[in-house]
C-alpha cells in the first residue's frame, strides 16, 4: 500500500511553475500558471505566483488583478496583501496600497517587508511623520538579528572598514573587548526649539532662486547648533549604513533606518523658511550618504523631483581642500523625454549630451551646515573628495527631494 500523500494535478503544475521560475523561464512559468487558472480561476497559489511573475515583469495592472483574486479567495494569505500593496504603490495608488499593507500587518505585525511597504505608502502621501515608526521597526527587524546578518554574507571591504571604525567609536576605542551591537538606531528626537535657522537674507535667497541660471541657491548656517549636533549624533551612532555603492560610499534610506522625528522637523521647517523655493512641494524622498576619505562619490545624474536640497554635516576641519569636496551642478537639465535610467545612470550618455549642448558647471565647495538647493532636473555629481582619515571625518551629505518632476516650476 502506498502511504505517500496524494499530489493533485494542480499541485504538480504548481511545482512545475516554481521550477520554471527558478530557472528564469518566466514565459513558461506564466504559461503553466494560466493553464491552472483556466481550469480553476480561483486557485490561490496559482494566482499568487502569477501575480509575482507579472509584478517582476513590470505588468503591474495585470499583477494587481491576480493579487486581488488571491486576497478574495485566501484573505489570510499575507503574501497576497503584500503583493497587492506593492503593485498598488508602483501605480501611485498610495492610499489603496496603505490599506493593503495594513491588512497584511494585521496578519503579521512583525513582517519587515510589510512595515517598510506601509512606511513608503505613508511617506508618498506626504505623511512622513506617520511613516517613521514603521520604517524604524522594519529596519530593526531586518538588520537587528544574527540570521539576517548571516544571510547578507561578508561585507564589502569599504563597508567592513567603516563598520570597524564605527564600532571603535561606539565602544570608546575598545571594540575588541565589547560585542558589536547587532543594530543600533538612535532616537533622533525633535528638538524643543527651531531646527532650521530663519531666512535672514531679506529676500535675496528668493530672488536668487527666481533669477539664477542654472537655478541654484546656496545657504550657509542652515541648521541651528542643537539640530546640527543631534543630527551628527544620529548619523555617527546609528548602524544604518548598509547600502554599498560601486564608487565606495555607503548609503541609508528611510527603510534602512534613516528615519527619525528630527528629520521630519527639518523637512517641515525648510518648507516654512523658504516658501519661494519649496512652495507647496511635499517631501517625496530623503537619504544620506557617507564617504571614504579619498574614494570617489556619486556619479553624474539628475533626480526625479522638483527641488533638490543637499546639505553637509561633517565638520569643516575634516576637509583637506576647502575649495572642493562639495557638489558640481551643470546648467543643463535632463531632457523630459529621457527615462529614469537614462538621466540617473548613463554617465557617458549624459556627458555627451552636456558636451554637445555647451553646458557649463558651477562648483559648490563643501562647508559644514551648508545647503545646495537646485532644480532636480539639473545634472549634478559629487566633487573631488579629500578628507582626513578617521571615523568622524567621513563626509556625510543628506538629500531631501521635494515635489515631483512634472510639477517643477
Amino acid at each position: 500500500m502506498n502511504s505517500r500523500p496524494q499530489v493533485s494535478k494542480h499541485d504538480e503544475k504548481i511545482q512545475e511553475v516554481v521550477r520554471h521560475q527558478s530557472a528564469g523561464q518566466i514565459a513558461d512559468a506564466e504559461r503553466v500558471c494560466r493553464s491552472i487558472l483556466r481550469a480553476r480561476p480561483s486557485h490561490p497559489k496559482a494566482n499568487l505566483l502569477l501575480g509575482m511573475l507579472l509584478k517582476d515583469q513590470g505588468r503591474v495592472a495585470d499583477a494587481e488583478a491576480a493579487f486581488r483574486r488571491v486576497v478574495t479567495v485566501a484573505p489570510e494569505a499575507i503574501e497576497g496583501h503584500n503583493g497587492l500593496g506593492v503593485v498598488l504603490y508602483n501605480q501611485g495608488k498610495f492610499q489603496q496600497a496603505e490599506a493593503a499593507f495594513r491588512r497584511a500587518l494585521s496578519l503579521d505585525p512583525d513582517s519587515p517587508d510589510t512595515l517598510g511597504g506601509l512606511g513608503g505608502a505613508l511617506f508618498d502621501q506626504g505623511r512622513f511623520a506617520e511613516s517613521i515608526p514603521y520604517y524604524r521597526k522594519s529596519a530593526s527587524l531586518t538588520y537587528g538579528n544574527a540570521d539576517s546578518t548571516a544571510r547578507r554574507g561578508p561585507a564589502a571591504p569599504q563597508k567592513a572598514r567603516h563598520d570597524k571604525e564605527q564600532r571603535d567609536y561606539l565602544s570608546g576605542g575598545n571594540s575588541s573587548a565589547v560585542a558589536a551591537p547587532a543594530f543600533n538606531l538612535e532616537a533622533g528626537e525633535r528638538i524643543p526649539g527651531a531646527a532650521v535657522n530663519p531666512d535672514r537674507s531679506g529676500g535675496e535667497i528668493a530672488a536668487q532662486w527666481r533669477t539664477s541660471a542654472p537655478q541654484v541657491a546656496v545657504l550657509d548656517n542652515l541648521l541651528t547648533d542643537e539640530a546640527l549636533a543631534q543630527l551628527r549624533q544620529f548619523c555617527w551612532r546609528s548602524t544604518i549604513w548598509n547600502r554599498v555603492y560601486e564608487n565606495g560610499y555607503l548609503g541609508s534610506m528611510p527603510e534602512d533606518g534613516f528615519a527619525c522625528p528630527l528629520l521630519v522637523q527639518i523637512a517641515d521647517e525648510l518648507r516654512a523658511a523658504y516658501p519661494a523655493i519649496l512652495g507647496d512641494h511635499l517631501l517625496t524622498r530623503c537619504w544620506a550618504f557617507k564617504y571614504d576619505s579619498t574614494l570617489t562619490g556619486i556619479n553624474i545624474h539628475a533626480d526625479f523631483a522638483a527641488v533638490n536640497v543637499n546639505f553637509w554635516i561633517t565638520p569643516d576641519d575634516a576637509n583637506l581642500d576647502p575649495e572642493s569636496g562639495g557638489l558640481v551642478v551643470w546648467d543643463k537639465p535632463a531632457p523630459l523625454d529621457w527615462s529614469f535610467d537614462e538621466y540617473n545612470n548613463q554617465d557617458s550618455m549624459i556627458r555627451k549630451f552636456l558636451d554637445q549642448n555647451g553646458a557649463k558647471s558651477v562648483t559648490i565647495p563643501h562647508r559644514a551646515n551648508r545647503a545646495a538647493i537646485f532644480d532636480s532636473d539639473l545634472f549634478h555629481e559629487t566633487d573631488r573628495i579629500s578628507f582626513k582619515e578617521g571615523y568622524l571625518n567621513r563626509r556625510i551629505n543628506i538629500t531631501m527631494l521635494y515635489g515631483l518632476r512634472e510639477n517643477a516650476g
